[in-house]
């Protein structure tokens, strides 16, 4: 993907950078002429906006009253062209620049239009979304392709530089989105995210591959012994589910298969994580966590090896009974109550606040499980006994 840096270093003949040169990472996805208000219905994150300074419709003042609003919207850079070339630029719009690190950027009035800035630009964001496209091509290809032959192998690690002879493993990233109002809007902030998680992944420096694929992230990636581009993804997503742009907005959870280091393998790498995708919420023992495996089932995961699985559900089904046929019958959540309970370490205050609830609405679905299941919520090894039943329901028969 493009962030305004690679707008810079296309040095677009008429086009230079006057100030926030801290925002130059922000991803472009498009370009846009800054004319009709409300900005809000006609752009969108990532855009690149141009603005022409005619001291009619656009003066300083206005121009910075623009700035601010677009920031708001997320946009990537601010492009202005000064009808009087000779008109300076003035100092308190530098300052807005530097203060919102919002790249501002100037284009020569005479012999540099905005129609052929934006037609480079946005033939330049194509070129790079084909390169990002053929990279998921040969991925797609390695993981699905019925012939994986040698020559095929050599010529993906000499296309990408990647290391055969290293372990890999593949990671599915599924995106739960919120949806709002404006079906559009929200699919344009869905590839926007996705576009900037493609742009981080490729920054992370190794050798990796990464593709959209069924309203999912894929990546293939090289295991190394120290994890540590499991911990570089892990933050990577934090990092992109607290920008404001996506806060509340999109969330996203990394689900890995094993490594394999036979090529041929990573298919199997990949149906590995696509079969925990549905126990992720299980496996998910924090906000926090992003990066999820099938070593993160513990103990649960030599439950799936034992021949007694009827047994075992049976067992589960008894314990579980009455919070089950109360849930149904109250269209009520008392077993993802306890569940939510145990995994903010028993604090009623932390999992009210992590289940949107009022504290003593908390307190009442506590009582009604302590009731139906005449359970002491102190008796740490009965509620213990209680949260093993959920999660190898959830693990095993969900």
């Amino acid at each position: 993907m493009v962030k305004c840096r690679d707008i810079l270093q296309m040095n677009l003949d008429g086009m230079w950078l006057l100030a926030g040169e801290g925002g130059l990472d922000r991803v472009v996805s498009w370009t846009y002429v800054v004319m009709t208000r409300p900005f809000a219905d006609h752009m969108n994150a990532g855009d690149f906006a141009l603005c022409s300074v005619d001291f009619d419709r656009f003066g300083w003042a206005e121009v910075k009253n623009v700035m601010c609003e677009l920031d708001e919207l997320k946009i990537s850079g601010f492009a202005i062209s000064i009808k009087d070339e000779r008109e300076e630029v003035p100092e308190d719009v530098i300052e807005l620049a530097e203060k919102l690190t919002l790249p501002l950027f100037k284009i020569r009035w005479e012999k540099a239009s905005f129609v052929d800035i934006a037609q480079s630009i946005g033939n330049y964001v194509i070129e790079e979304n084909n390169k990002t496209n053929r990279k998921g091509e040969f991925l797609y290809n390695l993981l699905f392709g019925y012939d994986i032959n040698t020559r095929y192998i050599e010529k993906i690690a000499g296309l990408f530089h990647m290391d055969f002879s290293v372990p890999h493993r593949v990671g599915i990233i599924v995106v739960d989105r919120v949806y709002g109002e404006n079906l559009e809007n929200d699919e344009h902030t869905y590839h926007y995210y996705m576009s900037c998680m493609a742009k981080m992944i490729s920054d992370l420096g190794d050798a990796t591959l990464f593709m959209n694929f069924l309203n999912k992230g894929v990546i293939l990636f090289p295991d190394y012994e120290d994890d540590r581009l499991i911990h570089s993804l892990e933050k990577l997503l934090n990092d992109l589910d607290d920008n404001p742009q996506f806060c509340h907005r999109m969330k996203s959870t990394c689900i890995l298969g094993r490594p394999y280091q036979n090529p041929q393998d990573y298919g199997k790498s990949y149906q590995e994580a696509k079969s925990l995708i549905c126990k992720k919420d299980a496996l998910v023992s924090s906000q926090r966590k992003k990066v999820i495996s099938s070593s993160m089932m513990g103990i649960y995961k030599f439950l799936f090896a034992n021949g007694n699985r009827e047994e075992i559900r049976a067992y589960c089904e008894k314990r579980l009974k009455k919070l089950e046929e109360y849930d149904h019958a109250n269209h009520t959540d008392l077993i993802e109550t306890f569940l939510t309970y145990y995994q903010n370490g028993f604090n009623i205050s932390k999992t009210a606040s992590a289940m949107y609830i009022h504290r003593n609405t908390l307190q009442y679905r506590l009582g009604k499980i302590s009731e139906l299941l005449h359970l002491e919520l102190d008796d740490y090894m009965e509620c213990l006994e209680i949260i093993n039943c959920i999660m190898v329901w959830k693990l095993m028969f969900s």
